[in-house]
């Protein structure tokens, strides 16, 4: 992840608490510690779907003690789902091709992956509530069916829109989702508010996701290690079609555009991120801009209390980061 987040005050002694209960687990066994430490990463970005859980759980009753597991929960699936990320996307794809070798040869980093599950259903059976394993299950296998989804081509614009939004309604959408069920079923709410609040999660991951795609164009060589032909985004570079790159084929007038997912050559790919930057990235960002506002929407409903309050602020700090790089989208 790219974005970086300043988490919300209120809840931050709380999400140490958190903190605690993850390292306890991921340290429990010193055979895998060392194996960790590629996934920790920005300690913001692993906590964002802890905090969706304890700010959610606080607009009802709200106890940590109640909660404390479910948002560990959501922060270990996080961890397991990046480490299996990486193994489907060097698995899955070689310059836009399906690959039949080298599938099977990263055992550590698989079992590493499903060690972070494990622990994750750990974490989900010690909350009070058994509905928490439902909604964290049924994210899991979200997780895993758009990890088997990839995005395989830019064109035409309607089937490349239709599975780029399901792979990110898999892969990150769901586990905000349910994150946020969780914490309201734990703070006592109804079935309309949990539903309410799961679907401001789902749009919240949604934009989250794509504001994150589109910033993976903002990046320069500097900051990115990109190649010294001045290229910038990682997910070109490793033919992965995101939603800027969709954008860019269908509005930039380049009838070569498509074709630079399979490239190796540095050429190629820097022109391409000049394209995208400059006809795919802007369209993005109103996209995400827009989830982000359809998010809110569903708290419309709720008091007007502090939590809500902080809720709505996540989702504006989402595309307040592209406001600088996307002047006047």
């Amino acid at each position: 992840m790219i974005q970086q987040f300043t988490l919300p005050t209120p809840i931050i002694h709380d999400l140490a608490h958190v903190e605690t209960i993850v390292q306890a687990r991921l340290n429990a066994r010193q055979a895998v510690v060392h194996l960790t430490r590629k996934y920790l990463g920005d300690v913001a970005d692993r906590q964002y779907r802890a905090a969706l859980v304890l700010l959610a759980a606080q607009l009802g009753n709200y106890q940590l003690e109640r909660v404390q597991h479910a948002a560990a929960a959501a922060e270990l699936i996080h961890l397991a789902a990046l480490v299996h990320k990486d193994l489907v996307n060097d698995a899955q794809r070689r310059r836009g091709q399906a690959s039949n070798t080298n599938q099977w040869e990263h055992g550590p980093a698989l079992m590493l992956g499903d060690y972070f599950f494990a622990l994750a259903a750990g974490e989900m059976a010690r909350a009070p509530d058994p509905r928490v394993i439902t909604y964290y299950s049924q994210a899991v296998m979200r997780i895993s069916e758009g990890g088997l989804a990839p995005v395989l081509q830019a064109t035409p614009l309607d089937l490349a829109l239709t599975q780029y939004f399901y792979k990110i309604g898999c892969r990150t959408a769901a586990l905000f989702a349910a994150a946020c069920r969780a914490g309201v079923a734990l703070a006592g709410g109804d079935d309309e508010q949990i539903e309410r609040v799961g679907e401001f999660g789902y749009q919240l991951g949604l934009a989250f996701q794509v504001m994150d795609d589109a910033l993976d164009y903002s990046l320069s060589d500097s900051t990115n290690g990109a190649s010294a032909a001045g290229l910038g985004g990682s997910d070109l570079r490793r033919g992965i079609i995101t939603l800027p790159f969709i954008y860019a084929v269908e509005h930039a007038a380049d009838s070569t555009l498509a074709a630079a997912i399979d490239s190796d050559d540095p050429a190629v790919l820097a022109q391409a991120w000049a394209l995208v930057q400059q006809h795919g990235v802007p369209h993005a960002y109103r996209v995400a801009r827009q989830l982000a506002s359809e998010a809110r929407a569903h708290l419309a409903g709720l008091p007007a209390t502090s939590a809500r309050y902080a809720l709505e602020q996540l989702s504006e700090q989402i595309v307040r980061q592209g406001q600088a790089q996307f002047v006047g989208a």
